[in-house]
This record gives C-alpha cells, sequence and structure tokens, in this order.
C-alpha cells in the first residue's frame, strides 16, 4: 500500500500536493481543459488549498472553459445570467424560459470563438422565416444574447460582439417592424363591454374587465388586488403590489408569486371610477353567495378576484377568455351585419396589456398633463407616457380634419 506524502511537519498532502525541498514552497498541479498541466504556487499550505477552493469553483461555474475559449454561447448566457443577481424570480424565469425554447439546442451550442455576425443574421432570419417567429420575439431574444457577448467582449475572451447592428439590419432587410400595441377605439371597447354584459356565458368576467379598463392595471396587479386595498370612502385603489405567476425553480411547476412593484414608480394611488366601484360591488356580492377567495400567496390573502376553484384566475386563462369572447363576437356581429346590409364592427385580436394601453388613450384623450398621466398609469419613464400620447392626439387629430373636412365642404 503506497505512503501518503507529508510536509516537513508531518501534515498528511493531498493528492496533486507537492511541497518542494529547495524552498520549501507548496504547490498544486492539475490540467486545465485544453489538456495543459497548470501549476499554483503558496508560500504555506492554507493558502494553497485557498487557492485550490477557488480554482475548483472556477472549474464548477466554467471559467477555464470559457477563459480557454473553448466556451459556447450556451456557456456565455449562463455566465451573463449569473451576474444578474438582482433579477427579480419571475424576470429571471421568463428570461430562462425564452433562451432554453429557441436558443439553447440549436445556436447555444455554437462555439462562442466561432460566432461571425452573418451566424447571429442567419439565425435571425431562420427564426423569422422557418420559425415563423415575430420581430419582437426575436428582438426577446436578441435582448438575451445581446448582453451575453457583450460581457465577453469585456471578458476579453472575444474581440467584438457579433450581434452588434443586427437587428437594425434585420429590420431594414425583411420591412418588418416590432409590433406596436394599439388601443381598442371607442366602438371597439363599448362593444366588447356591452356584448360581454349581455352574454350568458361570458358575463361573469365583466368586473373583471371593466376593473382592467377603467383603472389601466396591469394584469399583475389587477388579480393581485385585495379588498383591504379599496378605500370606497375615499374612492381610490392603492397599487402597492403584483402577483405573478411563472414556474418554480425546483418543480418547474408554475406557481403564484406575491411580489412589489418592479419600480417605485409602479406604487401608486389612483381614483375608483362608479363604473370600476359598480364591479367591486358585484363581487362582494358573489363573495356573499359563494364564499370569498381563500388563497394564500406568499403569507398574503384577501384576493378580489376569484375563478370557479376559489382561487385567482391566471392571466393565460385570461388572455385565453379574450380570444374566445372576441371569436365568439365577431362571428356573430358578421351575421348581423350580413343581415343588416352594413359594414360589420369587428374586434381584432388583443391581450390583457391592450386593455391598459386601451385605458391610457382614453385618459390621454381627456387630460394633456403628462404627469399626472404617468403618475396614474405607473409608467418608470415619462417617454412611455409621450409614446402613448402621441398616438391619441393623433387619432384626435384625425378626427378633428374630419369635422373640419366637413365644414369646409359645405363653404364651397
Amino acid at each position: 500500500m503506497a505512503q501518503s506524502r507529508k510536509d516537513n511537519r508531518g501534515r498528511t498532502l493531498r493528492k496533486g500536493e507537492v511541497q518542494r525541498s529547495s524552498d520549501l514552497r507548496y504547490l498544486y498541479t492539475y490540467t486545465d481543459p485544453l489538456g495543459k498541466r497548470r501549476f499554483v504556487y503558496a508560500k504555506d499550505l492554507m493558502s494553497l488549498r485557498e487557492k485550490e477552493k477557488e480554482l475548483f469553483r472556477d472549474q464548477l461555474d466554467g471559467l477555464d472553459r470559457y477563459t480557454a475559449g473553448r466556451a459556447s454561447v450556451n456557456d456565455a448566457f449562463d455566465r451573463y445570467m449569473a451576474t444578474k443577481r438582482n433579477l427579480r424570480d419571475s424576470t429571471k424565469s421568463n428570461y430562462c424560459y425564452t433562451y432554453n425554447h429557441f436558443v439553447r439546442d440549436n445556436f447555444g451550442q455554437k462555439k462562442l470563438l466561432e460566432v461571425r455576425y452573418s451566424d447571429v443574421m442567419q439565425y435571425y432570419l431562420y427564426l423569422l422565416n422557418d420559425k415563423e417567429l415575430s420581430l419582437s420575439t426575436v428582438d426577446t431574444i436578441h435582448c438575451l444574447l445581446h448582453p451575453a457577448f457583450q460581457l465577453a467582449v469585456r471578458d476579453d475572451v472575444i474581440r467584438k460582439n457579433p450581434t452588434d447592428g443586427v437587428m437594425k439590419e434585420l429590420t431594414k432587410r425583411t420591412g418588418m417592424h416590432r409590433g406596436i400595441r394599439h388601443a381598442l377605439t371607442v366602438e371597439q371597447q363599448r362593444a366588447f363591454m356591452e356584448y360581454i354584459a349581455g352574454h350568458p356565458v361570458y358575463v361573469h368576467w365583466w368586473p373583471l374587465f371593466t376593473v382592467l379598463l377603467g383603472t389601466g392595471c396591469r394584469i399583475g396587479e389587477a388579480i393581485g388586488l385585495r379588498w383591504e386595498d379599496l378605500d370606497f370612502e375615499k374612492g381610490t385603489i392603492n397599487i402597492n403590489h403584483t402577483v405573478t405567476y411563472y414556474p418554480s425553480s425546483d418543480t418547474r411547476e408554475c406557481v403564484y408569486h406575491f411580489h412589489k412593484p418592479k419600480t417605485e414608480s409602479g406604487i401608486r394611488v389612483i381614483p375608483m371610477l362608479d363604473l370600476v366601484r359598480d364591479a367591486f360591488d358585484i363581487l362582494r356580492e358573489d363573495e356573499k353567495e359563494y364564499g370569498p377567495n381563500e388563497q394564500v400567496i406568499d403569507g398574503q390573502s384577501g384576493f378580489i378576484f376569484q375563478n370557479r376553484y376559489g382561487k385567482i384566475p391566471n392571466p393565460q386563462t385570461i388572455n385565453a377568455s379574450i380570444k374566445r369572447i372576441v371569436a365568439s363576437y365577431n362571428d356573430e356581429e358578421m351575421l348581423k351585419a350580413s343581415r343588416e346590409k352594413r359594414e360589420p364592427l369587428l374586434l381584432p385580436d388583443f391581450s390583457c396589456h391592450h386593455l391598459r394601453h386601451t385605458f391610457a388613450t382614453r385618459l390621454c384623450e381627456a387630460e394633456s398633463n403628462l404627469k399626472v398621466i404617468q403618475s396614474i398609469m405607473g409608467h418608470k419613464n415619462i417617454e412611455t407616457t409621450m409614446d402613448v400620447y402621441a398616438e391619441a392626439t393623433d387619432r384626435k387629430k384625425e378626427e378633428t380634419f374630419g369635422r373640419l373636412a366637413g365644414k369646409l365642404d359645405n363653404l364651397f
């Protein structure tokens, strides 16, 4: 049986550890990912073992492979995500889901050093043409790849970021533009809500959509509202949190979480419109008949909205219901318009977030103070508010010129 090596103080040395007889310094030998033999030196054994621990950690998180030029795009993305310590769990989950779903098993396996600008361009075109993704989805993927490559540039692993300028060139080549959420027109909004109110199957959605269209809340803010957030005497709604629904890192099953808003501007108090108060009154009466929502999320309870199982509805279910309602309405409207020999008033495809944008547009049509609009909407940047205001005022401008044209026609 081979005897273990010891230093001059009789301490047992581990595999790879040696104490030189010439100067009594310690060294640790190991093989790097390229197969080259490497050495780590220290004056004492404790310092050497600290260096061994650091080396071991670096090898575990792929630093050796990363700096040696053998890293893949996946390695670069994983290292980038490891630096994003302050991300909310829901945001991190969305980033990882998008990357794993679209990138990890194909483009992500390319060697980092071998990726060129043309490779990125071809990959994005493949996503657009073969996978039929929207430009906004490709842009989301780009917003994950670009900073991952940029980190590799700053680490001196690669010289240039191959994703620089790709999205601008892609937009020019394809003539495509990122999708813009357009608000429902007044006529569309009225048709949508009247159809729900009079429908025997969809009428139970009326309170939720009334609150969304009457507050401009994000969907997570709306479904997360609790009775304690409402002040009926003052007629206000306190927006101080949001509820998210995303896969757990442990079980990968979707679970609800209770969070503060992403930014300080998301915490706000907004007026309670009379129609919104009516919606809450209906929900209060429903509670008396069917019982309250007993769901507890991260220790929080007393939620206002609930589905038939007594829990808050998730955003995917709500968006799916909107699609069914729109399809049902459009089918009936086409038949009615045909019988009445008129043009049908059809509803576009839209989601919960379009209802927030619709509220913002109605608000901009009634209010010109951008700071007031920004405060009610909870926009972090005034630029977001200005974009909505510009679209709303453009529509008003068209209406104004339409009326002006009618008056001028009578003068000639």
